[in-house]
């Protein structure tokens, strides 16, 4: 695999892992009965999105299952042109 090719699939699954971490522990402001709804804003708003975290969680995720993916086209454990042309 190229570096041109490893910054794509690590981006490509850095984007598909954080669409997935995205609604972990969100609350709304409807939902948090500790926050009044801030005027102007819909209620259904985040309260604490905390996304640095989200970034973080996503960016060790997608680090190891890219690290996955690489020793195994690296170390050939598995034939993925195999698997493509059949």
């Amino acid at each position: 695999m190229t570096i041109v090719g490893g910054i794509v699939v690590f981006s490509i699954t850095w984007m598909v892992v954080l669409f997935m971490v995205l609604p972990w522990g969100v609350r709304s402001q409807l939902e948090d009965e500790n926050t009044e709804i801030e005027p102007g804003t819909v209620e259904s708003a985040p309260v604490q999105p905390r996304i640095l975290r989200k970034f973080a969680i996503t960016t060790l995720v997608t680090a190891l299952l890219f690290l996955v993916f690489w020793s195994t086209l690296e170390f050939d454990l598995i034939d993925y042109r195999a698997l493509i042309e059949s």
